[in-house]
């Protein structure tokens, strides 16, 4: 047995121990756990500390471990601080589902990352000695990042500049903390607070967040299987006065759907035709599975795309590092307000991501990213097809991380996502993907999170809970999944 799981062991018996007895009872002594459960007197320490570190026990040197005393805390009256703070400008909403951290005895199909398996996790660990070792680990960097990670993000774009099309040079970069600051600062600098955004619908819920909390007003726009309807978007710039479009071209969050070709050059037209930006956010850009990232930034050398894109996801999300690629004063404005929230992204978070994306390594990771994906997203979508009997996929994404799952009108979403956690299945409702009213009841599910063996057991709880509450007869088939 290992030495965590020894240690977990004692946990689970202690914990047994401690509900019966009584308040500042002595634990047995080291000695005696030791004896009692085989292990070392290091384990059982370790043991100790975890139930001191959740306030179970407490430790009194030199005399022993005791039951903590339960201490009722005396209800305090914040009423004050209504009269302080005032009414909110605006209600923000709360952090996503997607960042819930699930205990490891359940089915994780709700998270926004990607599984430790599918990380680079040696390049990122050579990564970090290296850096620890350079003068990254005690230097200041550049506001706008640093230099060469600035070129690699500008590079990464000219490798799909169509002829006579100027690629971007690497001071039209601005290296961000992550895309979510990346999304508040362009959502500033560019449309201000009180002003119009239009915004794909349904769409990442961190773009709803960061509008809400940079004062935005949220126009949405209706977002089928190949995009957005481009009369829709002349129809609301033109009622609207809005400046700025915020949209998902490539392997959306939460709906998978990549643009159409069509659709591409159609919207890139309109914006140019309004005088308005479009604030493409590339962020599944190395998660493509049978199709590939062509960002509508490589095709624009006017300054009408601002182009945002996060390696936090594919590389790890201890890097913390994103590019945006803006041309002009909008790449002023955005540097501005990164300064004034940040100052600057650190250096050795900077030279980690870097390293990684330039080792050779990279591309053969990519490779085999890809092929895990595809087997997991396949793997999932058969589940549900096999066990949810009214579910619809309306797009097998070609890339990304997530199925978009459409279920029966009459669906309770609330109780069904409660349903599936009582029965070890944490999901995600698609509700917080709307900026507006939902449209159905959607489940987003992550097929790139931890042990996809489970997939099928997953999709029979979903199936089960769904048809309790519908009351749906069993089929001897399994449904089609569209």
């Amino acid at each position: 047995m290992s030495h965590d799981s020894s240690s977990a062991r004692i946990v689970a018996g202690l914990r047994a121990w401690i509900s019966t007895a009584a308040p500042g009872a002595m634990l047995p002594s080291t000695r005696s756990l030791v004896s009692q459960y085989g292990a070392s007197p290091v384990t059982v320490q370790q043991a100790l500390r975890t139930l001191a570190a959740q306030g179970t026990v407490e430790s009194r040197p030199g005399v022993g471990t005791f039951v903590r005393a339960v201490r009722l805390a005396r209800p305090n009256d914040y009423g004050w601080q209504t009269a302080a703070l005032g009414a909110p400008q605006a209600r923000v909403p709360q952090l996503s589902a997607a960042l819930r951290t699930a205990s490891n005895d359940v089915i994780s199909l709700h998270s926004g990352y990607p599984d430790r398996e599918l990380l680079p996790e040696r390049l990122v660990r050579t990564a970090f000695t290296r850096a620890a070792r350079s003068s990254a680990a005690v230097s200041r960097s550049p506001a706008a990042g640093l230099p060469e990670l600035q070129a690699w993000f500008a590079g990464e774009l000219e490798s799909g500049t169509p002829a006579g099309v100027a690629p971007p040079a690497p001071n039209d970069v601005v290296v961000l903390p992550g895309s979510q600051s990346g999304l508040s600062s362009v959502f500033r600098a560019l449309v201000g607070a009180g002003r119009p955004l239009l915004m794909e619908s349904p769409t990442y819920w961190g773009a709803i967040l960061a509008a809400a909390q940079a004062g935005v007003e949220v126009v949405p726009i209706p977002s089928g299987i190949n995009g957005p309807n481009p009369e829709d978007l002349v129809r609301a710039f033109e009622q609207t006065g809005a400046r700025a479009f915020y949209a998902q071209p490539t392997f959306a969050n939460p709906t998978g759907i990549q643009w159409s070709a069509g659709t591409a050059g159609d919207v890139l037209d309109v914006v140019r035709r309004y005088g308005a930006f479009l604030i493409e956010d590339d962020w599944a850009h190395d998660f493509g599975i049978t199709a590939e990232a062509h960002p509508l930034a490589a095709r624009d050398d006017s300054g009408h795309v601002v182009y945002l894109r996060s390696l936090t996801k594919s590389v790890s999300p201890a890097v913390r590092v994103a590019g945006i690629v803006a041309r002009g004063p909008a790449r002023d404005r955005i540097l501005a307000d990164t300064q004034a929230q940040s100052m600057y992204v650190s250096g050795m978070l900077q030279a980690v991501a870097l390293d990684v994306v330039t080792q050779p390594a990279w591309a053969a990771h990519r490779r085999g990213l890809s092929r895990q994906l595809a087997g997991r997203r396949d793997l999932l979508y058969t589940a549900l097809r096999d066990h949810v009997p009214g579910a619809h996929v309306a797009v097998l994404p070609g890339g990304g991380l997530n199925l978009w799952v459409r279920l029966p009108d009459a669906t309770d979403l609330s109780r069904l996502v409660l349903d599936c956690e009582r029965g070890g299945v944490v999901v995600a409702a698609g509700d917080e993907w709307f900026p507006a009213e939902p449209t159905g009841p959607y489940l987003r599910l992550n097929y790139s999170g931890p042990n996809p063996g489970a997939f099928p057991e997953a999709a029979r709880i979903i199936g089960a809970a769904l048809a309790r509450q519908l009351e749906l007869p069993p089929s001897p088939q399994p449904a089609p999944l569209s």
